[in-house]
């Protein structure tokens, strides 16, 4: 709440000017009822004419002030409402880009957009319900009980007594029971479920479990409808009994200046004026009933956007070390999947010398490409060090790091757009020319033009592994991280790919993710992953000659090929 505080701070000029202009607004309102009051008493009177004549000058003033002030004030606080919730938006996601993607490890996608886009909306309702009311409130308050003070003192504490009901305790009634409501949190499990349906709709489809999945959505979504009602009605009944208080108070002033009145204690001409007094007063303090539950939004939105950041390590990032050449070296690491129970790593040390090729195997679920993500930055060691060129790869700057690192993963993203706009993702400057080379080296004949849906819908599967190619040849890194680039390939493809992989990475450290152990010839070190930890390691002809894990995974290939 303080980093909120303080992102309001920066407005300060604003704030202050909008209160003000509240303030002016709400007590111009009341004049113009208390003129209004006061006149039509004085009018039964049969005054002058000119005295009728000024009143309703007057009164033509405060309703002229009270549009004014009041337009001004909706323009500037809502400027500084939209100024604060660009600058939290800017200040979360400057504290969330670092933790990407290492952060999709512990999160929903569809949980982190419903923080990251609906929770922020939830702030800027901080200034406009939580902290503009109450003060509003207060000035208009007390310069009202300061008048009333003229005429009666008892009149002055009816209208205290009324403002601590409102203002003090009916909210404090309600409160408790605001602060119980998981709204954020239901809607949170809405969004949750929802992207879950959409993105897998093609696999529920193939596997006839959308039913299933359309019954989780609608629970999710009934639980959020029943908590949104459960805090409307609290809302309700608060804002209804304060409202009731607010009524009951400008009657309590009527009762009271009656009685004053028919001691002689109070002259009869000012008892219309101070009961519409009283009655226009509390317009601003009902709001006042909203407070706790906006409070406890804002609090529960920015738990849940700060929660995110804040799990995760510190980071005092260093830029990496320029160098020709870079090697990677695995210290004793051990690794644990958020709510996992056992570890997919353990006790790894390995070193890879620059400028060479290692390859990793190992059966399915050896933890293969979860070392090539610790080795990207794509996640952070539970204990354990990676050092690029005996720097610790944790405290190193993303974007120093990923400058020097091409990678392919088993699956890429592609954008919606064309093919010349998903290429110029790995070089913006690259000319016409540039990419068509790149597409010629990836084997993937297609016009610069052609669209790319979203996600590469359109694209098979070894169309995208061959344009995801491309990128990496538009580019020229000192190390190169694949995790089964070629799986959707077939044989002769594969073969070409591999050579023109070897040609465009020459002289970079390179690691290779591969299920396939043909064509690991050339590679200078292969290691043999089994249950997250090295059980071999050598080159080809080494663990041939040792006839260990690794020989016996080439003869099971060549019997099944």
């Amino acid at each position: 709440m303080k980093e909120l505080i303080s992102l309001l701070a920066e407005e300060r000029k604003d704030v202050a000017i909008a209160i003000a202009l509240g303030a002016v607004s709400g007590l111009t309102s009341i004049a113009l009822f208390a003129q209004s009051g006061f006149l039509i008493s004085q009018a039964a009177l049969s005054p002058p004419f000119y005295t009728i004549l000024i009143l309703t000058a007057f009164l033509k003033l405060f309703g002229a002030v009270k549009s004014s002030s009041k337009y001004f004030e909706r323009l500037i606080s809502h400027r500084v409402t939209f100024q604060a919730l660009s600058r939290i938006r800017e200040h979360f996601f400057a504290q969330l880009s670092p933790l990407v993607p290492q952060i999709f490890t512990r999160y929903r996608s569809g949980d982190l957009l419903s923080r990251f886009v609906s929770d922020v909306e939830i702030i800027q309702n901080f200034f406009l319900r939580v902290v503009y009311p109450p003060l509003v409130t207060a000035v208009v308050f007390l310069a009202t009980v300061f008048f009333t003070l003229f005429f009666s003192i008892w009149l002055a504490l009816v209208m205290i007594l009324g403002f601590l009901l409102v203002a003090l305790v009916i909210p404090a009634l309600f409160s408790e029971r605001l602060r119980r409501n998981d709204v954020l949190v239901r809607r949170a499990a809405v969004a949750t479920e929802a992207a879950e349906y959409i993105a897998g709709f093609r696999e529920l489809k193939l596997h006839n479990q959308v039913k299933q999945k359309e019954q989780a959505v609608q629970q999710a979504q009934e639980a959020y409808i029943r908590e949104q009602r459960q805090v409307g009605n609290v809302q309700l009944w608060s804002q209804t009994l304060n409202a009731s208080v607010a009524s009951l108070t400008a009657f309590g002033i009527l009762a009271v200046g009656a009685y004053l009145v028919a001691q002689g204690e109070l002259n009869g001409l000012f008892l219309a004026m101070l009961t519409l007094v009283a009655l226009t007063s509390f317009e601003t303090a009902v709001p006042i009933a909203g407070v706790p539950g906006h409070l406890h939004e804002s609090r529960q939105a920015l738990n849940r956007l700060q929660v995110v950041v804040d799990e995760q390590p510190p980071h005092h990032y260093e830029k990496l070390n320029q160098a020709s050449a870079y090697s990677l070296h695995v210290q004793n690491v051990n690794y644990l999947y958020p709510e996992a129970d056992r570890f997919t790593l353990k006790n790894l040390d390995l070193e890879l010398i620059a400028g060479t090729r290692t390859a990793l195997v190992g059966a399915s679920g050896s933890g293969k490409s979860t070392l090539l993500q610790l080795l990207a930055g794509m996640a952070f060691p539970t204990s354990g060090d990676i050092r690029v060129n005996h720097q610790s790869l944790t405290a190193l700057d993303p974007e120093s790091l990923w400058n020097v690192m091409g990678v392919q993963l088993q699956t890429s993203h592609f954008f919606y757009g064309t093919i010349r706009e998903n290429l110029a993702i790995a070089n913006p400057n690259a000319q016409d020319q540039e990419l068509q080379d790149a597409l010629e080296k990836a084997q993937f004949i297609i016009e610069l033009d052609e669209p790319v849906f979203e996600r590469g819908e359109n694209l098979s599967g070894g169309e995208k592994q061959r344009l995801a190619l491309a990128r990496l040849f538009l580019t020229k890194k000192a190390i190169y991280l694949f995790d089964e680039p070629f799986t959707s390939l077939d044989y002769q493809t594969e073969k070409n790919l591999t050579d023109e992989l070897w040609k465009h990475s020459m002289g970079s450290t390179i690691v290779l993710v591969s299920h396939k152990l043909s064509g690991l010839e050339q590679m200078d070190q292969i290691v043999v992953l089994d249950h997250g930890q090295i059980v071999e390691k050598g080159s080809y002809e080494e663990l041939m000659t040792q006839k260990g894990v690794f020989y016996e995974m080439k003869q099971i290939e060549s019997t099944i090929l």
